[in-house]
């Protein structure tokens, strides 16, 4: 190997380990608390903490961009230098990052269990809103609580088998907090499935494409969504300047949502829930996905 290939090698490496995915996935989160909190501050004349989480918001949002000029800055510098195939972007994997299962820590015999959820009534009362489906009557609490990124599969598998039933249990059996950290995870995952359904990164001139394709589906398995909401999470896929986004409503929907319309994505692609999962073996973009009719 010459001294010119081993530098581009490294390079092609230190791009590669930025940072990227994680800065993304915590700016989402961000942005998906401050909706909560301003949600609840039509009760409260109290900010709660919505300035500063405006604040670290915009913070990651400069440091995901400055990252990615990075990356595009490496992959100029080595194609002028002709190393043209270490210049080729790899896989954008940013949406595995919000997919990664929490590190759980083993309980200590002295540690107290934390009390139930306290915010579930208005949880499931929202749900049966969105989706026309009540609550089961009786639930299993015996079995185990799925995080939210197996929240976001089991979602997905009922949107793809077009169950609007199975839809409606899976939320119900969620709660309230794991659902709506839906918000969080999807918008990476969202772009990529986007990315691959149109052939190419999505941009603003996408925006219809991408509601012709997903809003009739969207719209028969969450009845009681408003249709601002959808437009909303397709301009955020879409990149389309914050100015012109609309607003996305209770922080149920904007949730809800979007894992509804990752199914749809994932069925317009032809693939199955499973591959929603940070170790599965990166999807292949196929070219003949780029209609999105």
């Amino acid at each position: 190997m010459s001294l010119i290939q081993e530098l581009g090698a490294q390079l092609r490496a230190t791009s590669d380990e930025l940072p990227t995915g994680l800065v993304t996935a915590a700016m989402e989160k961000l942005r998906s608390a401050t909706e909560i909190l301003m949600w609840v501050r039509e009760t409260s004349i109290d900010p709660v903490g919505v300035p500063q989480l405006g604040n670290a918001t915009e913070h990651a949002e400069r440091a995901a961009a400055a990252l990615r000029i990075a990356q595009d800055a490496i992959a100029t510098y080595l194609t002028q230098v002709g190393l043209t195939g270490d210049a080729a972007a790899p896989p954008d994997s940013d949406w595995k990052a919000g997919l990664e299962r929490p590190e759980v820590k083993p309980e200590k015999p002295e540690d107290a269990k934390p009390e139930g959820e306290k915010l579930g009534p208005w949880w499931h009362q929202r749900i049966a809103q969105l989706t026309g489906e009540d609550a089961p009557e009786v639930n299993d609490k015996d079995q185990p609580q799925a995080d939210t990124a197996e929240l976001l599969r089991r979602v997905a598998s009922g949107v793809r088998a077009g169950d609007k039933a199975r839809l409606g249990r899976e939320l119900h059996a969620a709660s309230a907090a794991t659902g709506l950290a839906l918000s969080a995870v999807t918008p990476a995952v969202l772009h990529r499935l986007a990315g691959d359904l149109l052939g190419h990164e999505p941009r603003p001139e996408d925006v219809e494409r991408l509601r012709s394709a997903a809003a009739g589906r969207v719209r028969s398995l969450l009845p009681g969504t408003s249709p601002a909401v959808l437009d909303t999470l397709i301009a955020r896929i879409c990149r389309v300047p914050v100015a012109q986004q609309g607003q996305s409503g209770h922080p149920a929907d904007n949730a809800v949502t979007a894992g509804v319309l990752t199914g749809v994505l994932l069925a317009r692609l032809g693939r199955d829930a499973n591959t929603l999962d940070p170790n599965a073996p990166e999807p292949l973009r196929r070219p003949e996905a780029a209609d999105a009719r």
